[in-house]
């Protein structure tokens, strides 16, 4: 490990050690700088590194390695080499320019990477605005909620069930706010275990625990300036509840291992799908999070109670699957939309675009039919009609599951006729006369998951 004297804690001294900090190869054996105030001499406290005024306490040090200065002083540089241990090198003027222009590369490299992740994010996402159009009173009532909360900075709370568009919610209030420039990080709350969580959030120093071989800037701090998307805000631990109001409250937040707290202005946006007043009862949600949260609430109906607005979010849909299929079709047929329209959609929006992309891996006609939709929708709406009678409608229902069984065999085979056999437990003749009869395609179903 290579053991560095650092003179200098301007702004080109800060930017050596905080590079330096993040290489576990590298040990800062202190920092030194006449005024005491300097940038780096509060960072190097910080990260307790032994700092000073004077560089001849620390010069003598036999383990150090090399002196870097910074300062551009020809005294400084001339003590340097007549008081240095003879073992350590001394590297300063261009040397030490040279490691400045270099720690300022890798900084806007960083910084324009974080931007186009950002961004690329972004330009995924715009496409999902539409999700809240639509003609229902209550998507018109959030439509307008979102344009009123949007420029202020107040804390919003969104809920409902899963799949209901609780993410594209809160990125329509980024977009319409004045902070649509800054980032937007998304955090799934799930996702992320009770002892990942505090570091993810709030970041972590070198040497906090084991595996941290360098600090890491936590998703607050990426972003500061910006909005912080917390999803599935409910299943939080309690611990992680306490330490997040204490941030919503101060501002403030402490990296894992660190002993000081840095200033943070961030929006905050949080979702869940969990009745959290009943979390309170159970001692499962703290109250007080509970109560700085729903200043500002918007729920959000499920697809079944905005039936009106499915014709809509099924073309949207429609055109983003023709896309990801490189597929053209022209769209859904009338009958195949009531049958969405009668569904309950337990999985909502996500569902509904899975059973549009489904359809147009399937359509053959140029529009999606009833037939191209799973049985357990199409059973939605079978019902024995007046003209048909017991045995035809016994029937239709007994083609309906059959071709629901071939998509489902053919899908998990990729199109493997034999295998898809094997699975439904037939011969392969057997399934193959059913597929002819059925009119399915096994070449549609290679390389697709269905």
């Amino acid at each position: 490990m290579t053991k560095i004297l650092l003179i200098g804690a301007g702004q080109a001294g800060t930017g050596l050690l905080e590079m330096f900090q993040q290489d576990p190869s590298v040990s800062i054996a202190a920092v030194v700088d006449i005024n005491e105030r300097a940038p780096g001499i509060a960072v190097a406290r910080r990260l307790r590194i032994p700092t000073g005024n004077d560089f001849k306490e620390f010069i003598r040090n036999p383990e150090i390695d090399l002196i870097i200065d910074v300062t551009g002083n020809p005294e400084v540089d001339r003590m340097l080499w007549h008081l240095k241990a003879e073992r350590a090198e001394v590297m300063g003027g261009r040397g030490a320019k040279f490691l400045w222009e270099l720690v300022e590369e890798r900084r806007r490299k960083q910084e324009l990477e974080g931007q186009y992740s950002l961004a690329l994010r972004e330009l995924r996402s715009l496409s999902d605005a539409e999700l809240i159009i639509g003609e229902t009173p209550p998507m018109k009532e959030i439509s307008v909620l979102i344009t009123k909360v949007a420029p202020t900075p107040t804390t919003v709370l969104i809920r409902g069930e899963s799949g209901t568009g609780k993410e594209v919610v809160a990125r329509a209030i980024h977009r319409h706010s004045h902070l649509r420039d800054k980032p937007l990080v998304t955090v799934n709350c799930t996702a992320l275990s009770p002892t990942l969580m505090e570091s993810e959030l709030f970041g972590h120093r070198k040497g906090a625990f084991t595996g941290a071989i360098k600090d890491k800037i936590g998703l607050f701090e990426k972003a500061a300036g910006g909005t912080i998307f917390l999803d599935e805000i409910g299943d939080m631990s309690l611990e992680m509840q306490a330490k997040l109001l204490r941030v919503l409250q101060t501002g403030e937040i402490k990296p894992v291992g660190d002993v000081a707290t840095r200033r943070v202005q961030v929006r905050v946006i949080a979702a869940t799908n969990r009745e959290l007043e009943g979390a309170i009862r159970r001692g499962e949600f703290r109250a007080d999070l509970f109560y700085r949260f729903n200043t500002f609430t918007i729920t959000l109906p499920p697809l079944r109670e905005r039936a009106e607005d499915i014709p809509v979010l099924a073309a949207h849909f429609l055109r983003k699957a023709e896309a990801k299929v490189n597929k053209r079709v022209v769209g859904v047929s009338p009958q195949a939309i009531e049958c969405l329209k009668r569904y309950s959609w337990p999985g909502n929006l996500r569902e509904l675009e899975n059973t549009i992309e489904r359809g147009v891996v399937l359509a053959q006609s140029g529009q999606i039919e009833v037939d191209h939709l799973p049985l357990h929708i199409q059973s939605a709406v079978l019902k024995v009609d007046h003209a048909d009678g017991f045995s035809r409608a016994k029937r239709r229902m007994i083609d309906a599951f059959e071709r629901d069984a071939l998509i489902r065999f053919l899908g998990q085979a990729n199109g493997n006729i034999s295998q898809a056999a094997e699975m439904a437990g037939m011969t392969r003749r057997t399934f193959h006369r059913l597929i002819l009869k059925h009119r399915l395609s096994p070449r549609a179903f290679r390389g697709k998951s269905v």
